[in-house]
């Protein structure tokens, strides 16, 4: 179940134009470049030049990497992830490389100006390429780069998926990582029964193909006991960027009903996008 919190749920509303989409609440504010961010920072531009600018929040192991990447696809915009940066970054070669491999390798946080400079060089270089729009996936994370992220351009809506934590531990703990191919897959069997008003969840492991099997590896940090602290770290965390977001009205939590066929429809339902998939269907 979606709901869209704030004021969007009364006034606003996403409308599409061929491939562009925009919030009728989003700000055509001048530019207040950050000063964390490469060369003085993106220029913001009107909302009805470009297309979506959307988060992704949720839980380690919500599936935001899976939806965000769909949808994509579907409206032709670029998905970024800031792991997705780090590590690119961290296969690099230069200072930087060096310095994030110290800041992981003694388990600590990359800062905030690292990350947002990361981002930064992304969206310039997407931009230098006809890119229009985004959908970010692992930023913001704090209320810091929520008012960075503010400072250069108008977010449009943030969906905020949800599952119940027993769902987050096993799913995270059915992860799987073929160490050849590098793909990633999921072992667990999820049958959540419904109860207490609770809606019963059920989710189909995604299983490798039979060359992958022998190949499996698991994550060294996908343990209960990790697994827990990091979805207890997030919902600590996490509180005060939504009752942020919820304040300005682009706030949408999204219940996942289930896996991947259950959800999807539901949620491109929630983002009034069903009709759009199907013209894209039948246009292609």
């Amino acid at each position: 179940m979606a709901r869209i919190v704030g004021r969007v749920a009364r006034s606003s509303s996403l409308f599409g134009f061929g491939n562009r989409f925009y919030s009728t609440e989003a700000s055509h504010a001048s530019s207040s470049p950050s000063p964390f961010l490469n060369g003085g920072g993106a220029r913001k531009v009107a909302a009805k030049d470009r297309n979506v600018q959307w988060v992704f929040l949720g839980c380690p192991g919500v599936g935001k990497g899976t939806y965000a990447s769909r949808l994509s696809t579907l409206l032709g915009v670029p998905h970024i992830a800031t792991g997705d940066l780090v590590r690119e970054a961290l296969a690099s070669s230069g200072p930087l490389s060096q310095k994030l491999s110290e800041i992981v390798n003694q388990g600590k946080l990359v800062s905030d100006e690292i990350i947002v400079d990361l981002l930064s060089k992304r969206l310039e270089a997407g931009e230098a390429k006809g890119e229009s729009g985004f959908i970010l996936d692992g930023f913001p994370r704090t209320m810091r780069q929520a008012e960075i992220l503010g400072d250069v351009t108008d977010i449009d809506l943030v969906v905020n998926l949800k599952l119940p934590e027993e769902v987050l531990v096993e799913k995270c703990l059915g992860r799987r990582t073929c160490n050849q191919c590098g793909k990633g897959f999921n072992v667990a069997h999820i049958n959540l029964k419904g109860e207490n008003g609770r809606p019963a969840i059920s989710m189909d492991p995604l299983m490798p193909p039979p060359n992958c099997m022998s190949k499996l590896i698991t994550r060294a940090d996908d343990t209960e006991e990790v697994v827990k602290a990091r979805l207890r770290i997030y919902s600590e965390t996490s509180q005060p960027l939504e009752d942020y977001y919820r304040s300005k009205g682009k706030l949408m939590e999204f219940d996942l009903p289930g896996g991947i066929p259950e959800s999807w429809p539901r949620l491109l339902e929630a983002l009034r996008l069903d009709d759009y998939e199907e013209k894209q269907s039948a246009v292609a």
